[in-house]
């Protein structure tokens, strides 16, 4: 199975209220935690998953070079590579996904700033929608979900029928390439891939069940939480493992 992971990376991170510099590090996705930038952490994350084979970043056209040499040092064992994107994450997504290779089975598309997706979590997804076509990872509000119009609440929703939606959201490349080209052709721009794919007949969109340190970082109160978040792997990284040889 050939597995191709899109991360949509041209976006200009508008609610973190930085100005963008000439290189773009004050965006979120180029953002620094414990010196290196949010994109290279969610790169590190696929590259290391074994079902994984490509990971594509679709990237502002200014960004292209200077992104391609921030990851070179990396020396990924996998292929890493970059494509232009688009005015829209939808236009970016479907940019990369044009440029993948006839033989692709499977696509993932994670959001580039939602660095500790657990690795036991991009299996699952993927291998979910290996087998039914379509998969989003996703998890069930622990508040009451109101209703409103107008600032005045008109109902209740029921939150065991909700999910909040995150990323990866995993297609056969075969049901994404007519969800793309249904929304081209209908004009229509969805939210996420999931809401392309929900309107094709005869595909049912699963959910895995994620979890809430699978964070996007959108805000500045975001990168304090990163910050602990990655410190909390560095440490479980570092431990010893259980069963091992007694020192």
């Amino acid at each position: 199975m050939k597995v191709s992971v899109i991360l949509p990376a041209a976006g200009l991170g508008t609610r973190m209220k930085s100005a963008a510099e000439p290189t773009g590090t004050s965006r979120k996705q180029f953002m620094q935690i414990d010196g290196v930038p949010v994109l290279v952490h969610t790169v590190r994350k696929f590259v290391a998953c074994p079902l994984v084979s490509e990971v594509v970043i679709a990237l502002r056209a200014d960004d292209l070079e200077w992104v391609e040499a921030l990851l070179k040092p990396e020396s990924f064992a996998k292929p890493v590579r970059c494509v232009a994107g688009g005015a829209s994450r939808q236009q970016s997504v479907e940019n990369a996904l044009l440029s993948l290779a006839p033989d692709v089975d499977v696509v993932a598309v994670h959001d580039a700033v939602r660095p500790f997706v657990d690795p036991e979590t991009i299996e699952q997804v993927i291998e979910q929608a290996a087998s039914t076509g379509a998969a989003i990872v996703g998890i069930v509000p622990v508040d009451t979900v109101k209703q409103m119009q107008r600032h005045t609440v008109r109902g209740t929703l029921v939150r065991e029928r909700l999910v909040l939606a995150q990323t990866p959201q995993v297609f056969q490349a075969a049901v994404l390439r007519r969800a793309f080209e249904k929304a081209r052709e209908d004009g229509f721009i969805g939210t996420d891939e999931s809401s392309l794919v929900e309107r094709l007949e005869n595909v049912e969109v699963t959910v895995v069940a994620g979890t809430d340190r699978n964070i996007k970082i959108t805000r500045p109160s975001d990168v304090e939480l990163a910050h602990l978040f990655l410190a909390e792997e560095k440490r479980k990284a570092a431990a010893p493992k259980q069963g091992g040889e007694p020192a």
